[in-house]
């Protein structure tokens, strides 16, 4: 339906406004984001999302032809890491689980990668025993295998931001080719 619009510069600044982050339901620790949405006063909702972490969704507005919420979870979504630990519990301990995820997404997904960098990884600044050269190996044999690029944030405070601009500029750029 909205694929066959061609919105005025106003409407599509109206669209981009109104757009909802989802948080998934088993998303527990990230205080740091919410308060960065709230401090933009961006509007976010928590609702189970099948894969990833954050996803967004338009809400109705018949005045621009959008009868019904749009959701784009199928379309585009971020999974979110806390640190390296985590990540490389996934990779170790978890495998299947965050396989089995990454296999089940739909669309476009991004791996943000939360207190690190690739140096991190690279010089083992984390505690785990998981190998840095097995951790590399795993992270770009996942990326390529399931298309899922990855980014690293070095301070969480900035997550928000990245998620948010992340899906404006999703769905700016869905909105103006379509």
């Amino acid at each position: 339906m909205i694929e066959y619009y061609r919105f005025t510069d106003k409407e599509l600044k109206t669209l981009l406004k109104s757009m909802v982050i989802l948080i998934d339901t088993r998303e527990n620790v990230n205080e740091h984001i919410t308060r960065w949405l709230d401090s933009k006063k961006i509007p976010y909702k928590v609702k189970k999302i099948d894969a990833g972490d954050y996803s967004f969704y338009l809400p109705a507005n018949p005045e621009l032809g959008i009868i019904r919420d749009l959701y784009f979870t199928d379309k585009i979504s971020v999974e979110r890491k806390a640190n390296l630990v985590e990540l490389s519990g996934n990779f170790t301990n978890d495998r299947t689980r965050i396989e089995t995820e990454f296999i089940r997404h739909k669309g476009k997904m991004i791996l943000l990668i939360e207190n690190a960098s690739y140096e991190d990884i690279i010089k083992h600044n984390y505690k785990t025993e998981y190998e840095p050269a097995s951790f590399l190996a795993t992270l770009h044999s996942f990326s390529e295998r399931y298309n899922i690029p990855f980014t690293f944030i070095k301070d969480n405070k900035y997550s928000g931001q990245f998620i948010y601009l992340t899906f404006y500029y999703w769905l700016r750029n869905y909105l103006l080719n379509r």
